[in-house]
């Protein structure tokens, strides 16, 4: 199965990201979970968090950093 393209995000409070993928499905994706990695570490920082923007199958940060697809689209929490 491929991963369904994302269509647009919001960003919630507490880093967390609302997800609206093109199958008509919204998910949650908790980013705190990753800060325990050095490379998402300066996403601490709420003004370079809330920069962020779709890009190809995923979302990027402008300072490079990106989640992979599948663990965008697998490790959210699914809205009825």
């Amino acid at each position: 199965m491929l991963t369904p393209l994302i269509k647009r995000i919001e960003l919630l409070e507490n880093y967390e990201i609302l997800l609206f993928f093109e199958n008509g499905e919204k998910k949650v994706y908790d980013m705190k979970k990753n800060f325990k990695y050095p490379v998402f570490e300066k996403l601490k920082d709420i003004k370079l968090f809330s920069k962020v923007k779709i890009k190809g199958e995923t979302i990027e940060w402008e300072t490079g950093e990106d989640i992979n697809p599948d663990d965008l689209y697998f490790n959210s929490i699914n809205l009825k």
